[in-house]
């Protein structure tokens, strides 16, 4: 399986210069935060996988208008074709915002989201947006990893962890993957990077699997449909964040009634 992991910058070659036989092989994209949910939206119609993301401290805008057609996995577990991919987006509270948090509150949900990862007896991607402390981030606040990943690594074992938050462009110990001590690769997806895994290693999780998976596209459909609700109440405050008449906003479908929810384990 490959699968396109995404983060912080649109890039030009999967947005304004696509071109679709260069990621013909994808089976899977997923985001790490700060992106356009239109280019999330772009991503999964053209490349047509499944996208899966996170949010980052700079998507705020993500409440007024989520990436239709795709699926957040913020504090949950979504198994794809044995896959159990975990989340936990947001990075190091600095300022306000919805998307920030401090290490004890990052710990906090770190707690709950085990008993979801223990129903499925574990993950193999934990995606995040900030990355694990002292691995790949900087010394300032804005940038600081969380400590409470050492644990989460530690304690639930994924073969990946997938972030983003610290860019290329910050300085020259920009590095693509690490190793982290436990064995989890750490991969920063920030702009774009394929990752290629064995598929036979993940067997068909069974009907805990296809539980989580149905409660968080539930959970989806109702995000889109309160979006939408707000949107027909108020049209000329929330004008900016919707296209007229698009849509895109649930991934192709007219409206939130024409969403199904789809179960893949």
């Amino acid at each position: 399986m490959k699968i396109l992991a995404i983060a912080d910058t649109e890039e030009r070659c999967l947005w304004e210069c696509f071109r679709k036989e260069r990621f013909e092989d994808v089976d899977l994209i997923l985001s790490a935060g700060d992106l356009d949910p239109d280019y999330l939206e772009f991503l999964v119609t053209v490349i047509n996988k499944p996208l899966v993301y996170v949010r980052g401290n700079h998507d705020d805008r993500y409440a007024r208008h989520a990436p239709g057609g795709c699926i957040c996995v913020e504090d949950s577990v979504y198994v794809y074709r044995g896959i159990r991919i975990a989340g936990l987006g947001g990075s190091m509270r600095y300022r306000d915002g919805a998307n920030m948090y401090t290490e004890r509150e990052m710990a906090k949900r770190m707690r709950k989201l085990s008993r979801k990862i223990a129903l499925v007896d574990g993950c193999d991607i934990l995606l995040t947006h900030a990355p694990v402390a002292g691995m790949g981030d900087l010394d300032d606040l804005p940038h600081r990893g969380f400590e409470c990943f050492n644990a989460a690594l530690e304690s639930w074992g994924p073969d990946y962890m997938i972030h983003g938050h610290e860019h290329q462009s910050y300085g020259p110990n920009f590095q693509r993957e690490r190793q982290h001590p436990c064995g989890t690769k750490i991969v920063n997806a920030c702009g774009y990077t394929k990752i290629e895994i064995d598929e036979a290693r993940y067997p068909t999780r069974g009907w805990k699997a296809a539980w989580l998976n149905s409660q968080t596209m539930r959970r989806e459909l109702k995000r889109h449909v309160a979006i939408e609700s707000s949107y027909r109440q108020n049209p000329l405050v929330t004008a900016n964040n919707h296209h007229e008449g698009d849509r895109h906003l649930y991934g192709g479908f007219a409206d939130s009634s024409d969403l199904s929810i789809t179960v893949l384990v």
